[in-house]
Order: structure tokens, then C-alpha cells, then sequence
């Protein structure tokens, strides 16, 4: 069993309507898979992984709210003018995307009806490294490896039945 939780509660979480995935150390940018996190939060779910083929393809970028210096503006955003196109987030993302659509598909879940209710990402272990320089000199050079976690839940029918 691993040590590691999840920072959503299970009190807030249904059972058997939610399913959750996450990765774990995994090498890519904490600060632009908190902005990925955070655009796709609440999205249903085949919305939010079209959205993530786009970023890939750099067909739509990613909006940087916090983590915005010297990023530049990019066509298409609203309330914010700063993007990037985060491509190895946006598939690391995507593919644990895929790993919690498979979970609910597991559980017998409509994955039509799936909706993004937590994502969040932060940062992980640093790898430690130095690099040998003249003079008998080292320079730093360290890894911060990131945590993603996505929750889904199951949204109610809203068509009438008769």
C-alpha cells in the first residue's frame, strides 16, 4: 500500500458515484500542471480532453494566471492575457485523464456523464544533483518532480423520463 493520500477528503466524496487517479513524482513543470489543473477543473469529461488534444496540437493555449512572468499573450483567452502551450503537462494530464476514465468504466460508471470536480497539482521530491565545474566547483542543478491528482464524479441525469 502506498503512504500517500489524496488531498481531497473521502468525506466529500461519494462513493459510488466518484472515482479518483493520480501520478505521482512525475516529471514535468509543477507550476504549469497547476495552471492545467485549474483550467480544466469542472469541466465535464470528454470536454476536458479535447481541450488537452488542443493544448497538445498548440491549437489552444493554456491561460497563466499566477505563473505569468514574461509569458506572453496568446489569441483566444478571456479574463487573462498570458499563456503558454504546456505540451508534456498537457499529456501527462490527459493520460491520467484516460486512467480515471477507466476506473469509472471499472466501477460501471457513464463516462458520458463525468464531470472534473477536483484537479490539483504540487510539488514533489527535488533530485538533487550538481554538476562539476572548473576550479574544483559544483553548481546545483535540481528537479522538482510534481503530483497531479484528478477527482471525477458522475453528474444526475437531466433529460425527462417518460
Amino acid at each position: 500500500m502506498p503512504k500517500w493520500g489524496y488531498s481531497i477528503t473521502a468525506e466529500a466524496l461519494d462513493p459510488e458515484k466518484t472515482v479518483k487517479a493520480s501520478g505521482r513524482e512525475v516529471r514535468v513543470s509543477h507550476k504549469s500542471a497547476r495552471e492545467v489543473c485549474r483550467t480544466i477543473k469542472g469541466m465535464m469529461l470528454t470536454k476536458a480532453k479535447q481541450y488537452l488534444k488542443d493544448v497538445i496540437a498548440k491549437k489552444q493555449a493554456v491561460p497563466f494566471r499566477r505563473f505569468k512572468k514574461k509569458a506572453g499573450h496568446r489569441h483566444g483567452l478571456t479574463k487573462t492575457y498570458a499563456g503558454k502551450y504546456p505540451v508534456k503537462t498537457a499529456k501527462y494530464v490527459l493520460k491520467i485523464l484516460e486512467g480515471a476514465e477507466a476506473n469509472a468504466e471499472y466501477k460501471g460508471l457513464d463516462t458520458d456523464r463525468l464531470r472534473i470536480i477536483h484537479a490539483s497539482a504540487f510539488p514533489g521530491i527535488k533530485v538533487k544533483r550538481y554538476m562539476p565545474r572548473a576550479s574544483g566547483r559544483a553548481t546545483p542543478d535540481f528537479e522538482t518532480l510534481c503530483h497531479i491528482e484528478i477527482a471525477l464524479e458522475e453528474q444526475p441525469e437531466t433529460g425527462v423520463e417518460t
